[in-house]
């Protein structure tokens, strides 16, 4: 078991994590024009604010460093208050643009409605959702709804990371010495990212030999949740996938710890951080989740460059929430690919920068070693990675500590690309 972090005070400022928009000047000829979709202000803010700040500062540092090969990126930030008609429109404004070279998006529900868009009109999307329903670029899989040629995201998909979880569980389930077959169940909001991976979840945590149990349903939005955590303690179940984002997850956890529910709690990689730690105290001790980058601080030689990246954004925050690591790894992907497409015919186009997304194999982008995990693209998989690092949270004694506790190695199954 490895300890990565404990967790300083300076939490409670820098859950917030959002510190202003903006970018940096752009009065040279040579632009790259980005749209980028951010959640500030709706149901997933609480973790949208970390993740989307990550996103402009790292687009603010790449332009004071040089830009891309001597262009500067042109970042048209919109928050799109997690309502999917607005980031339509968002979307249908840089298409008429005509000039658009990449999108660095967020959530399930507006990056799968606009897949076809994005497919049609050659323009790389760099989600911060994870859908295993974006992996499948060709529509090789016969159950694929959408082909997603033009769809990128940085970790394990949605599916793969319950996939991971449930290994975990199996596993912990024979270490405590488990009678007979555990219980299972999806906890989440009927909405479409929640939802991403239930159906993947359930049948895999049927073929590991659990009892899957009717999924229970709990808003997105923070909430009384006491008849939803009574209905999980009449159930028996043993360990329970909360998919959805923190901020509701701080209500269910709290809701449940009053009530008396016994089980283990298992989040995806959205559900789970810092601002869980410190808001619900030792009623969120003991989840474990998908943590998809090192945690800020950690001693690797990428950290460096991540600390300099929020220095930028606002040099008085002197932490991190995880979401921050994932929202640079996710533009600087974009950013080493359009390096590359800088040198191809045609230069800086749609097209070219999602060729060179394929150049390259298990790659980090430079000076992030240990930061982002080693990711692989190929036109006919977008699942980027298969590793999935579950982590526990201990929070016992105001404890607040991140712990490494299983690495799941997801196996590339046809039949799961697209799902």
């Amino acid at each position: 078991m490895k300890k990565v972090a404990t967790l300083s005070a300076a939490i409670a400022m820098a859950v917030a994590g959002f510190t202003g928009v903006g970018f940096a000047g752009t009065a040279n000829a040579d632009t790259i024009k980005v749209g980028n979709i951010v959640d500030f202000t709706g149901r997933t803010a609480v973790v949208g604010k970390v993740y989307g700040q990550a996103k402009v500062d790292a687009m603010n540092w790449i332009n004071a460093n040089g830009g891309i090969n001597g262009k500067m990126l042109e970042v048209d930030t919109v928050d799109y208050s997690y309502q999917v008609p607005r980031a339509i429109q968002a979307y249908k404004k840089w298409q008429s643009a005509g000039d658009y070279v990449a999108i660095q998006g967020w959530g399930t529900g507006d990056t799968e409605a606009l897949v076809t868009f994005v497919a049609k009109d050659q323009i790389p999307y760099y989600s911060a959702s994870y859908s295993g329903h974006l992996t499948d670029p060709q529509g090789k899989n016969p159950n694929t709804t959408k082909p997603a040629p033009y769809n990128f995201f940085y970790g394990p998909s949605y599916s793969d990371g319950v996939r991971g979880l449930i290994q975990w569980a199996a596993e912990d389930w024979k270490a405590k010495g488990g009678q007979g077959s555990p219980k299972y169940v999806h906890m989440g909001d009927n909405h479409p990212y929640p939802n991403a991976p239930k159906k993947s979840g359930e049948e895999y945590a049927t073929e590991l030999g659990f009892e899957v149990l009717p999924a229970i349903q709990y808003s997105l939005a923070p909430s009384d949740f006491k008849a939803q955590c009574l209905a999980l303690k009449e159930s028996g179940a043993n360990y329970a996938f909360l998919a959805n984002t923190s901020g509701s997850n701080i209500s269910l956890m709290k809701s449940c710890d009053t009530v008396g529910v016994d089980v283990q709690f298992m989040a995806n990689v959205w559900g789970y951080d810092e601002n869980v730690m410190q808001a619900a105290g030792e009623a969120a001790d003991g989840v474990v989740w998908v943590m998809g980058s090192a945690a800020w601080g950690a001693d690797v030689p990428g950290m460096k460059k991540v600390e300099e990246i929020s220095k930028l954004g606002d040099a008085s925050v002197d932490y991190r929430a995880v979401h921050y690591m994932r929202g640079v790894c996710s533009v600087f992907f974009m950013a080493e690919a359009m390096k590359i497409a800088d040198g191809m015919d045609g230069g800086v186009t749609g097209p070219n920068v999602k060729q060179a997304m394929y150049e390259r194999q298990g790659w980090v982008p430079e000076g992030l070693e240990g930061v982002c995990l080693a990711s692989s693209w190929t036109d006919a998989d977008h699942r980027g990675t298969n590793k999935v690092f579950v982590y526990r949270g201990v929070t016992a004694g105001g404890a607040n500590a991140m712990e490494e506790v299983f690495v799941a190695e997801i196996p590339r199954k046809a039949e799961w690309l697209g799902q």
